[in-house]
């Protein structure tokens, strides 16, 4: 896939968010899939503890999300650090970026929980807040099994108010989150390989899923390398949340 034109990153600055059908090709994702179930059936064990989250942590088919590691994972690593999700997150953000994360996301069959609404920038804790995730489909994701729903244009209207939500792995959330919101909200569904870009600070949110399908996906995170985070504050706001979360019984 190329990079953007100039029509894709006009849309992005103005509605915080792309659409990118087809973005890996059948060939690509069999590959990928390969590798995903290599990481999650023989690598994932060993590196368990603080890397994956379950819906019910005694149920492993809930699993719902894991980090793929770039040290034990060299094919995911190298499709993070360079390759053409790197590419397409300088060209949206307008010069170079930093990778930082990949992780494997799902909604597992009719337990998987509801996603509130938040910005990712407020977990980022950059300094300014420009960052982009792309989300990888690997399953069809649609209204039954919680396919992503945006704001558009709520990047450009700066950070919400979050609190503390019960979602594990979405611990923050927007706390004064209206009925105007929901009514202009836009769902978006996806096919195995199509692409959903967003802005650190565009809302966003996803409905449970009770559907007998999974909704799997990959999440690539680039930070702008004019943003500086505050490790300290986000240092200390880790600890507090995995402590509380040991304390639950949820890790």
């Amino acid at each position: 896939m190329a990079a953007p034109n100039m029509e894709l990153k006009e849309s992005f600055a103005d509605q915080g968010y792309l659409v990118l059908p087809g973005w890996l090709n059948p060939e690509r994702l069999q590959e990928l899939a390969r590798e995903l179930d290599q990481y999650l059936h023989e690598t994932l064990p060993l590196s368990q503890a603080g890397s994956v989250l379950f819906e019910f942590k005694d149920r492993p088919e809930t699993l719902k999300q894991a980090l793929l590691l770039p040290e034990r994972s060299p094919y995911f690593g190298g499709i993070l650090a360079a390759g053409i999700f790197r590419d397409l997150a300088g060209a949206v953000l307008g010069g170079p970026v930093v990778p930082k994360q990949l992780q494997w996301l799902n909604k597992p069959a009719r337990v998987g929980r509801e996603t509130p609404p938040h910005q990712d920038g407020y977990y980022y804790m950059l300094e300014p807040s420009e960052a982009v995730a792309m989300w990888l489909a690997l399953d069809e994701a649609d209204e039954e099994n919680g396919c992503m729903r945006y704001i558009p244009g709520s990047h450009r209207k700066g950070m919400r108010s979050h609190g503390r939500t019960g979602t594990l792995g979405f611990s923050q959330g927007i706390t004064d989150y209206e009925d105007r919101d929901r009514r202009a909200e836009v769902a978006v569904r996806a096919r195995p390989g199509d692409l959903l870009v967003h802005h650190c600070l565009t809302i966003h949110r996803a409905d449970a899923n009770p559907s007998p399908r999974q909704r799997r996906a990959l999440q690539f995170v680039y930070f702008s390398a004019r943003a500086r985070e505050d490790l300290e504050r986000k240092a200390n706001y880790q600890a507090k949340l995995q402590a509380e979360l040991a304390h639950s019984g949820k890790i």
